[in-house]
């Protein structure tokens, strides 16, 4: 658990994670994991306002999660962190020796974070991040229209694949298929078999095997239970961070 008042440095060979299980901190852990590299997790209690505790703004300024320490190098944003991760550990097949299969593989990160993710965003600000006066329920409507387009886009990509690029998994499957879920509680993924079915095989490999590896449960801030990973998203919060 973070405390408020330590400055956390990693002048050893573990890398951190600092992370909280509703957010996208989760595209991090199960890179971490699927890598099999051994890190030291560090809860940041959002929903206790620890992401502004002027220690952690000394590590973060901009106050949001997930964040990497690598010896003296501090990462922030999850799609920059697992690109790192998988370039460092290029040996584990996670991102496209090929350049054009790693630029079409960038292609659909970039897609899935401005495309699909942004309208998410948009519903959550409106739905439960906002305070109520603050929430526009004329943005819902176009927000979900939004994703609709650019989804069906994504659908008639994924006719006949079984990853978003190539012929094995990516981060860049990773980050989609948490995205993909986020939507799935959103409810703007009705009629998008390809995508349905692929985010369920995607995330069967977080409990193949003898390893639970993105799968794997961890105490929840609130109750102090366990609880998965998956299906931890802005729409499941219970307070505004």
């Amino acid at each position: 658990m973070w405390r408020a008042g330590l400055i956390v440095t990693n002048r050893g060979t573990q890398m951190k994670l600092y992370e909280f299980a509703p957010t996208r901190s989760i595209r991090v852990r199960w890179t971490l994991q699927e890598l099999g590299v051994d890190f030291e997790a560090i809860t940041v209690d959002l929903l206790a306002g620890e992401h502004r505790s002027p220690a952690f703004l000394k590590i973060n300024p901009a106050g949001k999660l997930p964040v990497l320490v690598d010896g003296e190098m501090v990462l922030t944003e999850s799609v920059a962190i697992v690109l790192y991760l998988a370039e460092k550990y290029r040996d584990k097949g996670l991102i496209p020796i090929d350049a054009q299969q790693r630029a079409q593989m960038i292609r659909w990160l970039l897609f899935t974070t401005t495309e699909l993710e942004q309208p998410l965003w948009r519903i959550a600000r409106h739905t439960t991040l906002y305070p109520e006066n603050k929430r526009l329920p004329g943005e819902l409507a176009l927000a979900r229209d939004d994703f609709a387009d650019m989804a069906k886009v994504l659908e008639a990509h994924m006719s006949g694949r079984k990853f978003v690029v190539g012929s094995a998994v990516t981060v860049g499957d990773f980050v989609l298929a948490y995205t993909l879920d986020w939507a799935k509680l959103a409810n703007v993924l009705d009629g998008l078999p390809r995508l349905e079915a692929y985010m369920e095989d995607i995330w069967k490999r977080c409990t193949r095997g003898p390893v639970r590896r993105c799968a794997s449960r961890r105490p929840s801030p609130a109750s102090g239970a366990e609880q998965p990973l998956r299906h931890a998203h802005p729409f499941k919060r219970t307070a505004t961070p």
